[in-house]
């Protein structure tokens, strides 16, 4: 493992008009590792990962990935740098399949009868069936449209069309809010999963339960600034509580 972190923030700020929701804010994600948001609303942590995901852009400070410093002109721009950001819609087209939603707005074309240019379904399919047992998860229709899938299931798509596009950072907003806990539990695996894979996750949840379950640090924000971090093995749910209402 490089001692380079696969992402690093530093002294980040976002302005808006006379507001300043990000305050010389610096963080670090390395490889293989999970790095908790919390704070209550406001605490700045929305502005921040879309600072990171291209959808502001930073009033000042500076992102690198891999010790370089990049900037983005749009989410997409992030996406080919490797950052994908999972939002708590997740962003699925409820009509397709596993491949139709990971390959949505890139789909492969390939030539039928040598010149005719056709959805190419069998690297679709193929992609799904590669994806989904990389994260260990198993549907018994791979061609069902994810709208018959549980929320758990749909989760799992939605990681699942990060990891086949080469995410290195993926950056997850509340993805076990709307879960039952059985449900929870295997997007929880899932991150783990990622986590094995190498890859960055930063992972924003109300829920402590959760972060616990699954972090190695948390950082913790309050009115736009960093009010502390804390590696999860050294700190406590009450720890964690004071410093997002600064007790």
């Amino acid at each position: 493992m490089s001692d380079t972190p696969l992402l690093e923030v530093r002294n980040l700020s976002k302005n808006f008009g006379a507001v300043q929701a990000l305050k010389a804010l610096s963080m670090q994600v390395r490889a293989g590792e999970v790095v908790a948001l919390a704070g209550d609303n406001g605490a700045g942590k929305t502005t921040l990962i879309k600072a990171i995901s291209g959808v502001y852009r930073p009033t000042g400070g500076e992102i690198l990935l891999k010790g370089e410093t990049v900037t983005f002109a749009s989410p997409q721009e992030a996406r080919e740098k490797g950052i994908e950001t999972i939002y708590q819609d997740l962003a699925l087209a409820d009509n397709l399949s596993i491949g139709g939603n990971i390959f949505l707005g890139r789909e492969p074309i390939r030539k039928a009868f040598g010149f005719l240019p056709v959805l190419d379904r069998k690297k679709m399919a193929d992609a799904a069936k590669d994806t989904m047992a990389l994260l260990d998860f198993h549907v018994s229709r791979m061609d069902a449209p994810v709208s018959n899938f549980s929320g758990g299931q749909r989760q799992a798509v939605a990681i699942g069309r990060a990891v086949y596009w080469n995410a290195q950072i993926l950056i997850m907003d509340e993805p076990t809010a709307a879960l039952g806990v059985p449900e929870q539990r295997k997007v929880i695996s899932l991150i783990h999963q990622l986590k094995t894979q190498g890859r960055g996750v930063v992972f924003i949840s109300h829920n402590l339960q959760d972060i616990f379950a699954v972090s190695d640090r948390i950082v913790v924000l309050r009115r736009g600034v960093q009010a502390g971090e804390r590696r999860i093995a050294d700190t406590t749910h009450d720890e964690v509580v004071k410093l997002m209402i600064g007790g």
